[in-house]
């Protein structure tokens, strides 16, 4: 599983988690968007940490620069 997203790429998604994630434990979003939001908010973060998105692998995308060897 080689990584195929680049830095920038990874420091969004994890801000991006980590915020929705704070939406959904302060109750800002509730009910059945709480629980969509929550997934969301975890995919994005271990996604991000990892560096590997499946969906990028399925399209043929990536966003680093040098691809790893």
């Amino acid at each position: 599983m080689k990584s195929n997203e680049s830095v920038l790429d990874r420091v969004i998604r994890v801000v991006l988690g980590i915020i929705l994630g704070l939406l959904v434990a302060f109750k800002v979003v509730v009910g059945g968007l709480a629980i969509a939001i929550g997934i969301v908010a975890a995919l994005a973060i271990i996604t991000g940490l990892v560096g590997f998105c499946a969906l990028y692998a399925l399209l043929g995308l990536s966003t680093r620069k040098v691809p790893l060897k």
